[in-house]
């Protein structure tokens, strides 16, 4: 399996299978809600798309990243999800790297979004498909975020070894600028940001599932699939 690493800034044509990652915070947030029961995740490109789909259909949950705002329901917080009820909902998430990078590789004939919560079963994915080649799109700091490459690396990595120690790219997304500006955050006492993120954020295979997204009625959805 030949492996490319790039930004979306990279990216000359859709890909054929995409790895998209965000650790801080997109992906892991989106995973947490597959965990605790949510039905699917419907990527917007605009907050306004976004509070415009939740209009439209009662039930549904919105999130978004940086600061707190009104109409949305979380703002991108993997520890503030766990007082939030979304078994069985559907929820619309946009934010400014994970879900943007996703939208950039739609046109993907296998699309996975991934973080290190979901790291081994996207591994378990790729083994299976065997892909020829995998583009692993970095999201975060345009594509420079050394949490994000840690966690695509790590995937990679599983696929040819499945004993990989996580252990080296957790530290490196430990001491990330990412893991950095969301401690500063809570410092500061920024609205959205939870001391507990970043440790969820670095929590290693936790959840037996990957995510794969894919068009569905206009919109591009994430949906879980199971490891196998």
């Amino acid at each position: 399996m030949r492996t490319t690493f790039t930004g979306v800034s990279g990216l000359s044509s859709p890909p054929d299978v995409a790895v998209v990652v965000d650790v801080m915070r997109a992906f892991t947030v989106a995973a947490g809600a597959f965990r605790r029961g949510a039905e699917r995740i419907v990527f917007a490109e605009t907050l306004d798309e976004a509070l415009e789909l939740k209009a439209r259909h009662p039930g549904w949950l919105a999130f978004q990243d940086g600061p707190v705002v009104p109409g949305f329901d979380l703002a991108n917080s993997p520890a503030r999800l766990r007082s939030l009820d979304v078994a069985g909902r559907t929820v619309v998430q946009r934010t400014t790297a994970g879900t943007a990078g996703a939208l950039a590789v739609a046109g993907a004939r296998l699309l996975l979004c991934a973080s290190f919560v979901v790291a081994g079963a996207t591994a378990a994915v790729l083994r299976r498909e065997r892909p020829a080649e995998v583009t692993f799109v970095v999201t975060g700091d345009g594509g420079r975020a050394e949490e994000d490459l840690a966690c695509a690396q790590y995937i990679a990595g599983r696929v040819a070894d499945d004993g990989l120690d996580p252990g080296p790219f957790v530290d490196r997304a430990r001491n990330s600028e990412a893991a950095a500006r969301l401690a500063e955050g809570v410092r500061l006492g920024w609205e959205g940001i939870h001391p507990e993120d970043v440790p969820l954020c670095l929590e290693t295979d936790a959840f037996p599932f990957a995510m794969a997204a894919a068009r569905e009625n206009g919109h591009l959805v994430l949906r879980p699939v199971a490891d196998g």
